[in-house]
């Protein structure tokens, strides 16, 4: 019998704390900028220090060794160490005992002052009123750098206090340099171990259990290279998904002068101005790294991407210097193309076109993801700009009817990129439409599936698409359009209103079926209250031959009513008298089946 020897995939070591600040002063070790804004509080930065300098331990760092990579000439280069746990230790460290600043939540850069009382032996955030006393120093930074000379230091602040011991005080400062002693845990992963096996072995030491995900780990790789402006490559991802989100924040960009001094700042200056123009599609960091991966590499797994930007030939299994240059060019092309401002804007039309106007009505972000990716991809190659916009925006609804990227994202992403590149688009999405959009979809499963109140169901949302393409009227509205209440209030209602049906007896899985919601002006639906619409729609088709119409409608006559009525699939082949509690079922699967109808109509116009 033989017995296998589990390969060791990482090594525990201590450091001190002066090492560990070396690594900080010589960029020895990747700490992300701006990837995970810096979320401590001040306070939690004194306590690190606090316990430091009571020998309290800190707990471990884990870091991921970068590969060696083979140059060109043969040598070899040594890779930084990748900061996969204990980012906010470190960068408290950085700041408090180097004077370094952190990057808030907002963007803004900030100093994290950290005063010391020398008699007391006590650590407080600087304000206003220490910095006044003469027995606090003000900032222990000022202690750590390389000209302090300690004896000068100490018999001045006695001269300025006076009656205080020379000695007490060199005790105690020297106990607060010693903290450069300290030991520190540090688990260093090896260099070979992919992005699963380091997440895994992340989740068992990390008590908490805070999950990483591999585009974590590539904006990690892009900021660790300083060869390939990586630093500056992350900037712009990360500020772009900002901005895309709170375009005030700009001028917090512009406080980082390196990178408002970039080209890359110049290319994503424009969301300043943007508006609400393209909230339609508001991208995170881990978004616009799915989609400038499919367009710059067609590939989808983003661990391959880690992969790549260290090195690694696939076919050789070896780290190899021109693997990373060109790694880092097509990452850099695929950023400059997704931050570019026409296409992006352009793409945000297609998304209007599709009937697709606000940003509420995206529940299904990775569907937005493949279509921007398409979009980019068509635009490199030989395609009249009306094809590429008809093809988008098929394939995007398409995706969002089939769910498509709803699991397996990387798996489903990786296939189809596949599926593109050797069959054409028109063939592989003809191929997908035969197969999951046939008769029995639309006329079986689609009615079935719309049969929830769940609110991240996609067909409600595709419903309410198709009555923006079709310029349909809100439910009882004779001016207010669908296309205008979902870009104002956002308003869905009960055609069977809740109070109602609640007291009948129904719960919330009842009564908030997508079958019973419609857009509806508030106003309106304030006024009719709790009545059953057997109620409310006969009291509007007397008021409409009467022409006094209740509620505060504005539709005058029984024929402007009806076809309202028809724009929001109410079945017309039951009697007003019928909608009643007791029909609400039958009601239901009616209208399920009008949507679906209404649906395939609009699927199969565009």
């Amino acid at each position: 019998m033989s017995w296998s020897k589990k390969v060791q995939t990482f090594q525990p070591q201590n450091y001190s704390i002066r090492i560990i600040l070396n690594w900080i002063r010589e960029n020895q070790i990747a700490i992300p900028e701006i990837q995970r804004p810096f979320v401590w509080k001040p306070s939690r930065v004194r306590d690190l220090i606090d316990s430091l300098y009571q020998g309290y331990p800190i707990g471990y760092l884990i870091t991921w060794q970068n590969p060696n990579v083979r140059l060109t000439d043969g040598s070899i280069a040594i890779g930084k160490r990748i900061l996969i746990d204990g980012q906010q230790r470190v960068i408290s460290l950085k700041a408090s005992l180097l004077g370094g600043e952190v990057v808030t939540r907002g963007f803004k850069h900030k100093r994290i002052t950290i005063a010391f009382h020398p008699i007391e032996k006590r650590f407080e955030v600087l304000n206003n009123a220490i910095k006044g006393d003469p027995k606090w120093i003000n900032d222990v930074s000022t202690l750590f750098t390389d000209n302090f000379n300690p004896l000068a230091f100490i018999r001045q602040f006695c001269e300025q206090n006076e009656g205080i011991e020379e000695e007490v005080v060199f005790e105690n400062i020297q106990s607060l340099l010693n903290i450069e002693s300290t030991p520190v845990g540090v688990i260093e992963l090896e260099a070979s171990l992919d992005v699963e096996t380091v997440t895994e072995i992340f989740i068992r030491i990390n008590s908490k259990g805070v999950a990483l995900n591999a585009s974590d780990f590539v904006m990690s790789k892009i900021a660790a290279s300083e060869e390939y402006e990586g630093s500056q490559l992350r900037k712009c991802i990360d500020y772009f998904s900002h901005l895309a989100t709170s375009p005030a924040a700009i001028n917090n960009v512009r406080r980082d002068t390196n990178f408002a001094k970039t080209e890359y700042f110049s290319k994503i200056q424009w969301l300043e101005n943007a508006g609400n123009r393209n909230d339609i599609y508001v991208p995170s960091y881990t978004d616009m790294l799915r989609v400038i991966f499919m367009t710059g590499f067609q590939r989808a797994q983003l661990r391959d991407l880690v992969a790549l930007l260290s090195g690694r030939d696939f076919e050789t299994q070896e780290f190899r210097e021109d693997v990373v240059e060109d790694s880092f060019r097509l990452l850099k092309k695929g950023i400059n193309e997704y931050v570019n401002q026409h296409r992006f804007e352009n793409f945000v039309m297609i998304l209007r076109s599709a009937g697709f106007v606000d940003n509420s009505m995206i529940n299904a972000m990775n569907a937005v993801n493949f279509a921007y990716g398409l979009f980019l991809m068509l635009h490199s190659k030989e395609i009249t700009g009306d094809n590429i916009e008809r093809l988008v925006r098929r394939w995007f609804v398409m995706s969002v009817l089939t769910s498509r990227y709803s699991a397996s994202v990387e798996t489903t992403f990786d296939q189809d990129i596949r599926n593109i590149v050797q069959h054409g688009l028109n063939e592989t999405l003809e191929t997908i439409e035969r197969t999951e959009l046939s008769d029995i979809f639309w006329n079986e499963r689609l009615p079935q599936e719309m049969q929830t109140s769940s609110q991240k169901n996609p067909y409600f949302y595709v419903f309410l698409a198709s009555q923006v393409i079709d310029h349909d009227k809100g439910c009882l509205s004779k001016n207010m359009t669908v296309q205008n209440l979902l870009e104002g209030q956002k308003d869905r209602h009960h055609i069977f209103p809740r109070k109602y049906l609640q007291s009948q007896g129904l719960v919330a899985k009842d009564y908030n079926q997508i079958a019973n919601l419609v857009v509806m002006q508030r106003s309106i639906n304030i006024s009719i209250g709790s009545e059953p619409p057997a109620t409310y729609l006969k009291k509007l088709q007397e008021g409409c031959r009467s022409g006094e119409p209740p509620y505060g409608v504005e539709i005058e006559n029984l024929e402007e009513l009806q076809t309202n009525l028809n724009q929001h699939c109410i079945p017309s082949d039951m009697e007003t008298a019928d909608l009643t509690f007791e029909n609400y079922n039958e009601f239901l699967g009616k209208r399920r089946k009008l949507m679906a109808a209404k649906i395939r109509q609009y699927y199969e116009s565009l």
